[in-house]
């Protein structure tokens, strides 16, 4: 009877582990993605989707702020996404920005883009997974934890630049 519960529960574990395996082998990427009259695809109905150019509540962010010139924003943010484990760009233009970030486990990817507005010195972004229903808030905490090192990335490059051009006293 042992051996028999035993099997069972085995079964009860490694059907789901090898569906969501399977899951995740066969997600592509979406075709709707990018940039469309200056603005990043809207978010789905489902909740596992973060982004900045929304009415909607539940995925609403705001917009990152950033100093200097879009070039430099847009190094910044390259900067910070090579350091991320699993991840990586797949896109890049001169305000645009597309990498797929990579769950340890699962291997399930995320889509996180980012709009660099230069009028309004804005950074935009969408973060959103490309399977499954939610995604227990991953997409936002990341996208709030990249928001922290863009803004220290920032201070730290706004203080050498004033190091590197001392203001006559």
């Amino acid at each position: 009877m042992k051996k028999r519960t035993f099997r069972i529960a085995i079964i009860a574990i490694a059907l789901p582990v090898i569906g969501l395996a399977f899951l995740s082998m066969t997600s592509r990427r979406p075709d709707h993605l990018g940039v469309v009259d200056g603005k990043l695809a809207p978010p789905p109905s489902s909740p596992n989707c973060v982004q900045t150019q929304t009415d909607s509540p539940e995925h609403k962010m705001s917009p990152w702020e950033y100093s200097g010139t879009a070039a430099e924003a847009k190094a910044n943010l390259i900067t910070i996404l090579e350091e991320l484990p699993r991840t990586n760009i797949v896109e890049s233009t001169e305000t645009y920005l597309h990498a797929e970030a990579k769950s340890l486990l699962f291997r399930f990817v995320d889509d996180v883009e980012f709009l660099i507005d230069e009028q309004s010195q804005l950074i935009h972004f969408r973060s959103a997974s490309r399977v499954g229903s939610s995604d227990l808030g991953v997409n936002r905490k990341r996208m709030e934890g990249l928001r922290d090192r863009f803004t220290s990335l920032q201070s730290k490059t706004a203080d050498a630049s004033s190091d590197a051009n001392p203001q006559p006293e």
